[in-house]
């Protein structure tokens, strides 16, 4: 199996009082596809995961099959303490019907490298569902390096890697070291035409939540080499992009979705909604890509 594209990190939706929008999240899964997304991951760090109960994390997944319903692979993150828990939760997203595992490091505490591929090793054989290796060493303090892949190449059931260390030099040191054997994947939404650069096939995204269609072309385009009709684009986002890497990212990339088309952008404690002058500055950001992308699109019926 091989996974392309644009694979948007879903947000869950929250009503006011913290219960799960099930409508509101299908409804942006459905706008998502209809905007040309190639794959959709929920239950990521994004969709708020920690904070939801196995049951509402069942429910989601079960939402999200519904609207989904065949036309792009359907992954579901995995984040757990034990490995016993993961390896129960990969069965669990299987028999519920995703295709794909986005899996985490172990959360309890900061594994070494053979804790790591002994957890990554176990998870991805306790299913048959194929995975992509969440490498985000900022956050979790886990990185899964060359020499740890090393370790992990002669496990079928691992198919990609999330490259989210933040040093753009992983990715051509990835391809060095094993070619083609994974699919490497964008993790952050400031490296992704530096990433295509370098041959990276995917992307996992936070504010295509927000702009699908405008992050499915800058991808499209720049992976078919058109970098002089990429980078425009590029750079008028690129300030709404660096919202996707501070720790604050789900109150941000909700109040863009809200901003952008009305989703609702209520986040479950202990998270708060971001307020007063932090409010006011993302704001400010996301209503200039609102439109600077209108003016964009202007020029371009005006030269057509």
């Amino acid at each position: 199996m091989t996974w392309t594209g644009v694979f948007p990190a879903v947000t869950t939706k929250m009503q006011a009082s913290g219960a799960i929008d099930i409508e509101a999240t299908q409804n942006s899964i459905d706008r998502l596809i209809e905007n040309g997304i190639s794959g959709v991951i929920v239950l990521p760090m994004l969709g708020e995961n920690a904070t939801l109960t196995q049951s509402e994390r069942d429910t989601v997944v079960r939402a999200a099959k519904e609207v989904v319903a065949g036309r792009v692979p359907l992954l579901s993150g995995l984040a757990e303490l034990s490995t016993d828990n993961a390896s129960a939760a990969a069965r669990n997203y299987q028999k519920l019907g995703a295709e794909g595992l986005m899996t985490f490091p172990s959360l309890a505490y900061r594994t070494d490298r053979q804790e790591t591929v002994a957890w990554y090793k176990t998870v991805a054989e306790a299913s048959d569902l194929p995975v992509m290796i969440y490498n985000n060493p900022i956050a979790y303090k886990v990185d899964v390096d060359v020499e740890t892949l090393k370790a992990l190449v002669d496990v079928p059931g691992i198919v990609a890697v999330k490259e989210e260390t933040g040093d753009i030099r992983r990715v051509t040191d990835l391809f060095n070291a094993f070619g083609d054997r994974f699919d490497i994947f964008c993790g952050v939404d400031d490296l992704i035409l530096e990433s295509l650069a370098l041959g990276a096939i995917g992307w996992v995204s936070g504010m295509t939540n927000a702009w699908p269609a405008e992050c499915v072309s800058l991808f499209n385009t720049a992976r078919g080499g058109d970098f002089a009709t990429a980078l425009p684009l590029y750079r008028l986002l690129t300030p709404a992009f660096h919202l996707d890497t501070d720790v604050k990212l789900v109150q941000y990339i909700k109040l863009a979705e809200h901003l952008v088309y009305g989703a609702p952008e209520h986040v479950r404690k202990p998270r708060l909604p971001i307020t007063g002058e932090e409010r006011a500055n993302v704001e400010e950001i996301i209503m200039q890509a609102i439109s600077d992308l209108s003016c964009l699109a202007g020029r371009k019926v005006g030269k057509g």
